[in-house]
């Protein structure tokens, strides 16, 4: 059932454990009543991705997800023939003899032999309704990639040289994200809805923590966000994202840790920085001066 206003958006996508500000539910809301695609900017590990999973889960659709990489192309996006059965099927055609060709070349390239990639399997109708097109990172492909996307998008359809057009019955809730490597052409921008997703704040990121790792005290929870918060300050070549702050948490868990410490953080850096330079910076006194500054800051709260 579709949410009828931005607080039910918000309700919604928290039972799926996915905290977001009022300005993020309601483009939500936006993309959602319009049936237009939403286009999602931010750094790495702010929960774009995550955003898709938690609307997939709540609405009871379908989470198709199309991973973009440099190289990426239509063909690859949307179908490809089967060659190992084709070949089967014409061996054994000739092991019988008499084949008819025409025949034969019909039936190869029918649907029988067809693999469906994520924008095929996202135009054919669902008994629970249209599935949620994850386009994740849009930003690793190609201008000409994006120009093929701006036409599917625009029509909701596909066209297979050997099949003909195939259009979705229902538009599918799509969800492309950035994480700005480059520029995306302003073309596919103005068919979306847009929304940069910003590191959050920290009563936010707090939530979220405690929404996702729950088994950590509401002080270990404070002291694990003040210092990712204090970290991402720092001049590192990649800041930690909430993803990270989740990971780590987890990991302190695991390891059974109620307070944080100088030794226990500099043990556990792989888990919020993944760049031996950025982890080099944090070894020694660097730790213990965050820590205190994340601590400050706490107490001055």
């Amino acid at each position: 059932m579709q949410p009828q206003s931005i607080d039910q958006v918000q309700t919604m996508l928290s039972a799926q454990g996915y905290v977001c500000g009022r300005a993020l539910a309601t483009v939500v809301f936006l993309s959602l009543k319009l049936g237009r695609p939403l286009f999602l900017e931010g750094e790495a590990g702010v929960g774009k991705t995550e955003i898709a999973k938690a609307l997939a889960a709540s609405l009871g659709r379908r989470l198709i997800r199309l991973q973009c990489y440099e190289g990426l192309d239509a063909a690859s996006a949307v179908y490809e023939w089967n060659f190992a059965a084709q070949m089967v099927a014409i061996r054994t055609a000739e092991a019988s003899g008499g084949a008819d060709r025409a025949a034969l070349q019909a039936e190869l390239f029918s649907a029988d032999y067809l693999v469906e990639r994520p924008l095929l399997q996202a135009m054919r109708p669902d008994e629970h309704g249209p599935p949620v097109l994850l386009i994740d990172e849009l930003d690793r492909t190609d201008e000409p990639f994006e120009a093929f996307l701006l036409e599917a998008l625009s029509d909701f359809q596909v066209t297979i040289p050997e099949l003909g057009t195939i259009q979705a019955p229902e538009p599918p809730i799509v969800v492309l994200t950035s994480n700005r490597t480059r520029e995306v052409h302003d073309a596919l921008k103005r068919r979306c809805l847009y929304h940069w997703v910003d590191y959050p704040d920290f009563p936010r990121e707090v939530e979220i923590l405690q929404a996702r790792a729950p088994e950590a005290s509401a002080q270990l929870s404070r002291e694990i966000v003040a210092f990712v918060q204090a970290l991402r300050t720092e001049d590192l070549f990649k800041k930690p994202g909430v993803a990270e702050t989740i990971d780590w948490a987890n990991c302190l868990l695991a390891l059974d840790v109620v307070a944080l410490s100088p030794e226990m953080i500099a043990d556990t850096l792989g888990a919020i920085l993944k760049y031996q330079d950025d982890i080099a910076r944090l070894h020694g006194s660097e730790a213990k001066r965050l820590l205190d500054q994340a601590r400050a800051s706490l107490d001055a709260a």
